[in-house]
């Protein structure tokens, strides 16, 4: 086989001491989420945004460290990777949404939910990084593979976009749930935040635990996407497990900000869909590359550029589709209200 389609050792910037660093404060922050939301409470706006500030300025500060430190170039392939898994991450909030509302999760539970999703996601998508870097030790194919997954991916999520359906959870279609049910008897009513409660002298699960299993799920289809995605960017499994990590870190509170917004970005499946299709062929080319140094390879720079294209024209496009469906939804209720003006005018009266 020749050696230019041998893939070179994966060079990364971490040292065992950085990765140390970053697992510390990773657990530091989950811990303190967990103390948030020891007791169950309903989540206000003020609450939700000052956590989501707080959680976007981590990976900014992040991103000027590695930047000042490390150079340039992995700096963009950060910001870049950070930018991609959170949009790929506003979809992931979309279905939570729904299972939430699907399961009908008490409002005060909710962020207990979205904060067991969160760990899910991030041990699989450790799980998944670490199998991604093997797999691109064994050759530059594993390019040409992650290319073809995203690219498969993103004809999928348009084609469901472009469909125009309702979204909706069917719990009794789950097969999480419906594997649980069969193992353990399950509660009709919530019991707080416990997962498991005993009734009669016999263990059952609680509903809570059938919307995690069902999260969880969510989020190792979720891992399949994301992680090629942001390989698509940089071949350091530092940096990309550190956009895993961040981008993931800020759900929760992001949840509460944009629960009622989330509707209302109707193009966000479209724009997703193009971003991933983006990304495959920018997999696939820097395959082609390492096989025909001809073929141009997409630098990160344009790469995030296009990206960042891409969620302007999708946030433009939704907030304009809206206003214009508010404008004729007004014009048909006054055109309603004129019609039924005129014909109370024109109806004769008849007299006694």
């Amino acid at each position: 086989m020749s050696s230019s389609v041998l893939a070179a050792p994966l060079q990364s910037i971490a040292t065992p001491q950085l990765w140390a660093a970053t697992i510390g404060v990773l657990l530091v922050l989950l811990a303190l989420d967990f103390v948030v939301t020891r007791r169950p409470h309903e989540v206000g706006m003020r609450e939700a945004v000052g956590w989501s500030v707080f959680y976007l300025a981590l990976p900014a500060v992040f991103g000027l460290f590695v930047w000042w430190t490390y150079g340039s170039t992995p700096g963009v392939e950060f910001f870049t990777g950070y930018v991609v898994e959170k949009s790929l991450s506003v979809d992931n909030l979309f279905v939570f949404m729904l299972l939430l509302s699907a399961f009908a999760v008490p409002a005060a539970l909710r962020q207990r939910v979205l904060l067991y999703g969160i760990v899910g996601a991030l041990v699989l998508r450790a799980i998944f990084i670490a199998a991604g870097a093997a797999v691109l030790q064994t050759g530059t194919w594993a390019f040409l593979l992650f290319g073809a997954v995203l690219l498969v991916t993103a004809v999928k999520v348009m084609r469901d976009a472009t469909r125009d359906e309702e979204h909706h959870v069917n719990i009794g279609d789950l097969r999480s749930v419906r594997l649980l049910r069969r193992l353990m008897p399950v509660t009709e009513q919530y019991h707080g935040s416990k997962l498991t409660v005993r009734v009669d002298g016999v263990r059952a699960l609680t509903p809570m635990a059938l919307v995690v299993a069902a999260v969880f799920m969510t989020d190792v289809v979720f891992a399949v996407d994301s992680v090629p995605a942001v390989y698509g960017v940089t071949e350091d499994p530092y940096l990309v497990f550190a956009t895993n990590a961040f981008a993931l870190l800020g759900l929760r509170a992001l949840y509460f900000v944009l629960h009622n917004a989330l509707g209302a970005l109707r193009y966000l499946n479209h724009g997703l869909a193009l971003i991933l299709a983006f990304i495959g062929v920018k997999l696939v080319l820097h395959w082609a590359h390492t096989v025909w140094p001809a073929v141009p390879d997409v630098p990160t720079l344009l790469s995030l550029g296009v990206i960042l294209g891409v969620l302007t024209v999708v946030i433009v496009a939704s907030v304009a589709a809206n206003r214009r469906d508010r404008r004729r939804a007004l014009a048909a209720e006054a055109a309603l209200r004129a019609e039924s003006t005129h014909r109370d005018t024109v109806t004769p009266r008849t007299g006694a």
